[in-house]
């Protein structure tokens, strides 16, 4: 290269005048040959440690292959850009649409204009604090504040920016939410007081698994070993645009086979020769989905009416109300209780981590520490 001459990436900086008066400083870069031109880019500033900033910025850029000169990226742009590219093929349908919500509704508004680089800590603060006063949920804006984090996550590891702004601000105070469960009474009353109702097998099979209601409702036959007694979960039912559909399980935790105990695995035999027999009664005006539990016709479930009917059910019994999801957690503590150990109620629930189990029932950790105690008093007291 002749002596002087600046190559692809080099620049140069030097005062600005206007009639002979200086006025400020400008800084050239070089960005090399398009279409046979030299291209290059000048940034401004009122001082020389203003532009040599400038400069050193775009260079970065340049050095991680990124577009320089150009309209800056605004936080709205990489949300869209995230939700399409990274967020909608790897995430189950409910979950996309969840982030979208969240980032359209609440994000975008308050911080979408703002450039993706210059957003701070302060700006989701901002945000935060904004959502709180208009009297969402804690909750909700934690989830908001957690959306946030994950898309600024990947335009980290994109290059995109220095630093996460969502992880640098503190999320709001949490309430854990009350968390039901069966006691071993109440989970006997429950058995008996299901022996005669149509989705008896289903609920045996949602407190013995500890499956989600999603994957309870995607069951199919086809992954099912009634001889075995054991289930194999790939798929959830859920409703994509109006409409329910079968969705694959995204995570190899969730994917698992769970063995059901014998009075589980009774109850989906007894219920498959009844569904058996009511295909053959209605010949043609059963449609075939291929699934465990269904509604009339072999049409699947509806998730909300199956948790009425449950509510129903524990109302009559005079057993407290819960959630249907409360049946997993009731799964979960009573077999803790019965020192199961937490590695294999975690590989029966899904869950992703070892510590999210012991997290969730750190209540039945804390009840067992006493039988620990105890179990000590007895070694102690006969020595």
């Amino acid at each position: 290269m002749a002596k002087g001459r600046r190559g692809h990436g080099e620049g140069s900086i030097f005062k600005r005048k206007v009639g002979g008066k200086v006025v400020g400083w400008t800084a050239i870069l070089d960005l090399g040959f398009e279409n046979g031109k030299r291209k290059r880019l000048a940034l401004y500033g009122r001082d020389r440690g203003e532009v040599q900033a400038k400069l050193d910025e775009e260079r970065g850029k340049l050095r991680r292959g990124l577009s320089v000169g150009g309209p800056k990226l605004t936080t709205a742009d990489w949300l869209e850009r995230w939700l399409r590219d990274v967020a909608k093929p790897k995430v189950r349908p409910s979950t996309f649409r969840r982030y979208k919500d969240l980032s359209e509704q609440h994000v975008a508004p308050m911080l979408g204009r703002i450039p993706l680089e210059r957003l701070t800590p302060a700006d989701v603060r901002q945000l935060l604090n904004a959502k709180l006063a208009e009297g969402l949920a804690p909750r909700t804006v934690h989830h908001v504040r957690s959306v946030l984090r994950t898309a600024l996550h990947h335009a980290e590891r994109d290059g995109l920016i220095q630093r996460n702004a969502a992880a640098l601000a503190e999320s709001p105070r949490v309430e854990r939410k009350e968390m039901k469960s069966f006691t071993p009474e109440q989970a006997r009353t429950f058995q008996q007081a299901i022996k005669t109702d149509p989705e008896q097998a289903l609920y045996l099979v949602a407190l013995d698994s500890g499956m989600r209601q999603g994957e309870i409702l995607g069951l199919r036959w086809q992954n099912v070993d009634l001889e075995a007694g054991s289930l194999t979960l790939t798929h959830a039912l859920q409703r994509v645009e109006g409409k329910l559909v079968l969705v694959e399980l995204k995570t190899t935790k969730s994917k698992r086979t769970v063995k059901l105990g014998v009075v589980a695995a009774k109850g989906l035999r007894e219920h498959r020769a009844r569904q058996v027999r009511e295909q053959l009664r209605l010949g043609s005006q059963w449609v075939d989905h291929g699934l465990v539990f269904t509604g009339a016709h072999g049409l699947p479930l509806e998730a909300t009416a199956l948790t009425k009917r449950f509510q129903a059910l524990l109302e009559r019994v005079g057993l407290p109300r819960m959630r249907f999801h409360d049946l997993r957690h009731s799964s979960a503590t009573l077999l803790m209780s019965q020192h199961i150990p937490a590695r294999v109620v975690m590989e029966r629930l899904g869950h992703s981590t070892i510590n999210l189990t012991l997290d969730t029932y750190s209540h039945v950790i804390q009840a067992l520490n006493q039988e620990a105690a105890d179990a000590m008093d007895r070694v102690l007291s006969s020595s």
